[in-house]
């Protein structure tokens, strides 16, 4: 039988940390990036789970999700995870409260798959031993030089058979860069992401001079929240380049309604936004009951098991500000292996260990 194993402590920190040079996509500008890190304890173990987001996800889960989930079943994630959304409901689900709760969900599916002493994928199931990765990053405020240093990069060093680059701050200039992209990464896959800062003729003007240069993949051409302008774009796209979007899910209304749309060739979702591991296998289960590809938002550390137990998964975006943050603060981040990424299967849980004294110069 299984034991009574309770929680017995939720607690949490939030860290800022600074980019290693300014970065802008077609909508904002930022220079730094905040990590919330939360911490199940329970029968003698302790289990890991972040976010990327305001500092407000930690109020959350101070004030409103620790008091909640201390004391339960540490083997009851779903019930916990029920509960958590309930626990919003008056403050709203969707932003910062699902970041909240993303992190605590990870943490309590990383303390349950370490008091069962297993690798949080075995625990769910693997369905693949690694997952595909592809480079991203490429931002609006990076020269040409830095731009096609950063792509060649990931494909020479990391053989990644797919980089992304950010377009949409400065259009008439995007051509231009999305040459120069191209001549440094050879003959692998080009992606561009636009974060919806473009107009839907603009967008489908530029999906057309895009291909020129063998632009495979166009995120976010418009607003993720234009479902009629992402179908538009995806019915009029030249053959060969898929539509994707979803990152700005936190629930799984939203995915549904992206897929009844039609609006996405690829479903994009984020565990550290939609409510965590178990939102993102929500999610996972309604683009596989749409035909529709399942990729993973950043965050790879976290999203390399989700990837190994999802049937329909296409890859995981290896992001530039967050491969770097987890391989500074995370002891056992993944490592790139010829465009691929594997669970540790020696280590239970996520096989994460925070370094949290190496964290403390960044702490809010």
């Amino acid at each position: 039988m299984k034991p009574d194993v309770r929680v017995e402590d939720i607690s949490v920190r939030a860290f800022d940390i600074p980019t290693d040079a300014p970065e802008s996509d077609g909508t904002i500008e930022w220079n730094s990036t905040t990590l919330i890190v939360a911490s199940a304890k329970g029968g003698g173990r302790s289990g890991v789970g972040y976010t990327y987001a305001s500092r407000a996800a930690a109020i959350v889960i101070a004030d409103t999700l620790a008091p909640l989930i201390c004391g339960r079943d540490c083997f009851d994630v779903p019930g916990a995870w029920r509960d958590m959304v309930a626990a919003v409901r008056n403050i709203g689900w969707r932003g910062v409260c699902a970041n909240a709760i993303s992190a605590i969900d990870w943490a309590l599916w990383d303390l349950k798959a370490k008091l069962l002493d297993l690798p949080l994928a075995s625990l769910l199931g693997r369905v693949s031993d690694s997952v595909e990765i592809y480079g991203s990053g490429g931002f609006t405020s990076y020269d040409d030089a830095r731009l096609a240093k950063q792509l060649r990069g990931w494909v020479e060093r990391d053989g990644c058979p797919a980089v992304k680059m950010k377009v949409g701050r400065h259009p008439a200039g995007d051509p231009e860069r999305v040459r120069c992209a191209r001549a440094a990464i050879g003959d692998a896959q080009l992606y561009v992401d636009a974060n919806g800062a473009l107009s839907r003729k603009e967008a489908l003007d530029y999906a057309y001079t895009f291909t020129d240069a063998g632009v495979v993949w166009f995120e976010e051409p418009v607003s993720s929240d234009d479902l009629a302008g992402l179908r538009l774009i995806r019915d009029r796209a030249p053959p060969g380049m898929e539509i994707a979007a979803g990152e700005y899910g936190y629930e799984h209304f939203y995915f549904r309604r992206m897929l009844e749309a039609g609006a996405v060739d690829v479903l994009q979702a984020d565990a550290t936004r939609c409510c965590g591991l178990t939102g993102f296998l929500e999610a996972a289960s309604l683009a596989d009951a749409f035909s529709t590809p399942l990729s993973a938002h950043t965050a790879p550390a976290l999203h390399v098991h989700a990837g190994c137990v999802v049937a329909n998964f296409r890859n995981v975006e290896w992001f530039h500000d967050h491969v770097r943050i987890e391989a500074m603060l995370f002891d056992g981040a993944p490592k790139p292996v010829g465009g691929r990424i594997a669970p540790d299967l020696a280590r239970p849980g996520l096989g994460l260990t925070f370094k949290a004294s190496d964290a403390e110069r960044f702490a809010i």
